[in-house]
């Protein structure tokens, strides 16, 4: 990817963050109730209707629409991105607080679906049509049929409650507290990218190339790890970065479950009080991280892949 394009790129990234700003602002701002109502009986009082509209003047709430996006837009490219009424802190705090720990829980999570998804794939697809390929393919079948709920609803019952072997309540401190929530979201991802590598690795193999190592005597394992799952990486690497984009903004149910202090949790309580600073906030840290992790996901075609780099 040339100067030119990365330049493209980025225009492209701020007119979306800009799309993705007005309309989280709108809907906000559309929303039923009233911030300053939840501000006061979330701290415990019940306030008069002076004083509500007294505090909506001061904060600018009674302000027109566009006056109150273009002041917020304006303070969230200070770092100023409000402050949560619910919890009492600043937005900014409260965001880079919990989004180490729903990294490491991505990141682990994307770690034990590469060692499940790549062998199984990459073996259901050397033994197409033979009993191993139907037995991970219907194994795949019911893994992306069943809910990321359900799955670590199992996983407490049984390793939680029954045998005692993991905490049911994560706090994210250790391999242990990690463990659970990570293979739940592990499972449905497995067996969505063992379809992927299976379907990547098939193609490769019905390529001319390797007709022709096979003719000339090359080792099939060579042939297979040197050459063919190399060129099966590219949308493997694709699939990667736009999960990893979805796991940083769409663990929410799997937070939840297993209480864990994480971004998701952080969005869902948010959104239950009816707290539009920090709503707002974390829809635009997700949508700026999910954008650059895509940037770098291109990025990194011209290195996997040199015949990226002879396109320029």
């Amino acid at each position: 990817m040339g100067k030119k394009q990365i330049m493209s790129r980025l225009l492209q990234m701020l007119i979306v963050l800009i799309g993705i700003s007005f309309l989280t602002f709108l809907l906000t701002y559309l929303s039923p109730g009233d911030p300053v109502r939840n501000m006061y009986t979330s701290a415990g009082i019940m306030p008069t209707e002076e004083l509500i509209q007294s505090t909506r003047d001061e904060m600018g709430f009674n302000d027109p629409f566009f006056t109150q996006y273009f002041r917020w837009i304006g303070n969230c490219l200070k770092g100023d991105f409000g402050k949560s009424y619910s919890l009492n802190k600043p937005v900014v705090k409260l965001l880079s607080a919990r989004l180490w720990p729903t990294l490491k829980l991505t990141l682990m999570s994307m770690v034990l679906m590469l060692i499940l998804a790549v062998p199984l794939g990459v073996l259901s697809a050397v033994y197409r049509n033979k009993p191993v390929d139907y037995i991970v393919r219907a194994v795949t079948f019911f893994g992306v049929s069943i809910p990321n709920f359900w799955v670590g609803l199992l996983l407490i019952l049984y390793f939680g409650v029954r045998l005692r072997l993991l905490p049911v309540i994560s706090s994210g401190g250790t391999f242990k507290d990690l463990l659970l929530p990570a293979v739940t979201l592990a499972v449905a991802m497995s067996a969505k990218y063992t379809r992927q590598v299976r379907t990547a690795v098939l193609e490769e193999l019905s390529s001319d190339y390797v007709v022709g190592a096979r003719a000339r005597g090359v080792k099939e394992s060579k042939i297979l790890w040197g050459n063919v799952f190399p060129n099966s990486l590219l949308p493997l690497i694709t699939m990667l970065g736009l999960s990893i984009g979805s796991l940083l903004g769409g663990t929410s149910v799997v937070e939840v479950i297993f209480s864990y202090p994480g971004l998701g949790n952080l969005a869902v309580n948010a959104i239950t009080s009816a707290d539009y600073f920090l709503v707002q906030g974390y829809v635009l840290w997700v949508s700026v991280i999910y954008m650059v992790i895509n940037l770098l996901v291109d990025l990194s075609y011209n290195y996997v892949d040199p015949r990226m780099r002879l396109r320029r």
